[in-house]
């Protein structure tokens, strides 16, 4: 058997060596168009930032380590042009010299990837940059060394937007960083996303949000970047970081059918409308494991698999690939943020009714020296209580968290059985009831009425009416500090001796710092007849997210400081 591989990187070379550990005796021609194989993407900005140093240690394989290890033909600078199905052959352009030829195939895997968007407005230049590739790496790596730039501009808000964008900062790089949509980091919902604000806005990057670029032009030694309205931004060089495409257009011409975004229709088991046609990675287009629904999901993590199961099938292993769910991490400087599941919003835009928990817990527990906050959100199906999402960002642990909550996600878990998670404990590394823990007693308390909560949207809206009173139960030096405007102070501690200062005609929007005394004061006003809400995520969340993540006091208390109890 004769397989072709279209694509050396994560599911190409994935698929590669799978199908040689199970077939020995199979033909396997690898066809990558640049220059690397097996290459890590997702260290790329580090090389740019000087974290990683040694160029070799970005390419997980040579073609000539393949051939040794795995006896497979990787061909690079090796560009497949045309897909013949009728024939089974695929017409392949040597980049370097020009020249082309044929080679034949018994079974054919398209995994080309995705390509960088290149937006209509971006126009040519040594300045402009994008950063997809090793070569993209290098070729930006050697301008910064030659040229010394002292100014970045970067447009795109995503993953490898901030990467780029914290490691050209840390490169003593002064970086403007514009977003066309009103937070950074789509995946996450506004309000988490707008802790990640507050920490670009610490490390100085100069964040232009809401501000849709619509043309990029070198002129010189500078590169200006005009914003719709009428403003323009100018710097040494440009980097564009706005999202990737899938690489389809072989797939197209050959006939294969393609769904959303153009990308290649696979099956259960990464077969495509040809049976003799597997396709895996950033061109494929997926189910999402929480809703069903067709997903494009350009991460590393699916493409290994699907890469993997792809060869199984070959090899004649009925292998299923069960859907992506987007769990992915991203470093900020010294913070973490991490996600998996739906948000808030896309549970919406699915047409799920859903909720969601906001925990401000410590990575471990809070008597042990070092521990900093981390905020947890947790998305659930309010008629089940089943987990469908987790967002949570701080400094230790969160991704901890998260991994956890993508197991819940992916065995349809409830908040229920979040209560019951036997998770590791010790003081240095948690609590031992775990912020995983907490969130499903949070939102049981919600789910069976025991408590109510509102969020930062409703606060405008119940400072203006007259049938609403604002309590804040932090303590008096809590309250100068932050304070909702209107609200009236008694410390939780003192609560049950001045309830008679409360009028019990009034629903009663408690909150306090962070939530949790805001929750005890909820219980003790229940048991006295009151009518009480509580402030998910308390006032350090209001302060951040409702002030428009403005670098003040409380978001600098999200950015390190000690929490405040």
């Amino acid at each position: 058997m004769k397989v072709v591989i279209i694509g050396g990187v994560a599911g190409g070379a994935t698929a590669a060596a799978r199908l040689r550990r199970l077939d020995e005796s199979a033909n396997i021609v690898v066809f990558e168009r640049g220059g690397y194989v097996s290459y890590a993407n997702c260290g790329l900005p580090y090389y740019i930032g000087g974290v990683i140093t040694d160029r070799k240690k970005l390419t997980l394989q040579t073609p000539q380590s393949f051939f040794s290890r795995f006896n497979v033909d990787v061909r690079v600078h090796s560009e497949v042009v045309e897909i013949d199905r009728a024939a089974k052959r695929v017409r392949v352009r040597k980049t370097q010299e020009g020249s082309e030829y044929w080679e034949s195939y018994d079974k054919l895997v398209y995994a080309p990837g995705a390509a960088a968007i290149r937006p209509p407005f971006a126009g040519e230049g040594e300045r402009i940059f994008t950063l997809r590739t090793v070569e993209d790496t290098f070729r930006l790596d050697d301008f910064l060394r030659a040229k010394s730039p002292a100014r970045a501009l970067v447009i795109g808000g995503g993953f490898i937007g901030l990467e780029a964008a914290e490691n050209l900062a840390e490169r003593g790089v002064a970086v403007t960083l514009v977003q066309m949509e009103d937070q950074v980091m789509l995946p996450f919902d506004y309000d988490m996303a707008c802790i990640l604000r507050a920490q670009l806005l610490a490390k100085g990057i100069d964040l232009r949000l809401r501000s849709k670029v619509v043309g990029l032009a070198q002129a010189g030694e500078e590169v200006t970047a005009s914003v719709e309205g009428g403003t323009s931004l100018s710097a040494d060089f440009a980097l564009l970081a706005i999202g990737v495409t899938p690489e389809t257009h072989l797939a197209k011409a050959a006939g294969l059918e393609l769904g959303r975004k153009g990308a290649v229709v696979v099956d259960e088991h990464m077969r495509t409308s040809d049976p003799d046609i597997y396709a895996a990675g950033d061109a494929v287009l997926v189910k999402d494991a929480v809703t069903g629904a067709d997903a494009l999901v350009p991460l590393a993590g699916p493409a290994n698999k699907q890469g993997r199961i792809a060869a199984d099938n070959i090899a004649g292993i009925p292998s299923v690939y069960r859907g992506a769910q987007g769990s992915s991490v991203l470093k900020l400087f010294d913070m973490t943020a991490a996600s998996t599941g739906l948000s808030e919003k896309a549970a919406a835009a699915a047409g799920l009714e859903a909720g969601s928990a906001l925990l401000f817990s410590p990575e471990h527990a809070s008597y042990y020296p070092g521990g900093r906050n981390m905020t947890l959100k947790v998305v659930y199906e309010k008629p089940t209580g089943r987990i469908l999402g987790g967002q949570c960002i701080g400094y230790g642990g969160v991704e901890k968290r998260i991994d956890v909550l993508a197991v819940a996600v992916r065995a349809e878990m409830t908040a229920a059985d979040l209560t019951d998670l036997d998770l590791c404990y010790a003081p240095p590394y948690s609590s031992a009831k775990d912020p995983v823990n907490m969130a499903g007693y949070v939102i049981e308390n919600i789910r069976a009425g025991r408590v109510r909560q509102h969020t930062w949207q409703d606060v405008p809206v119940l400072a203006a009416d007259p049938n609403a009173l604002l309590l804040d139960v932090q303590t008096p030096p809590e309250y100068a500090a932050a304070h909702i405007e209107g609200a009236v102070n008694i410390p939780v501690d003192e609560l049950r001796a001045r309830l008679g200062e409360l009028d019990k005609s009034k629903t009663i929007y408690v909150n306090c710092y962070s939530g949790l005394r805001s929750y005890i004061a909820c219980r003790i006003l229940s048991a006295h007849g009151f009518a009480c809400s509580n402030l998910a995520g308390g006032i350090r969340f209001y302060s951040v997210v409702a002030q428009g993540g403005a670098y003040d006091a409380v978001s600098r208390h999200l950015c390190g400081l000690p929490a405040q109890r």
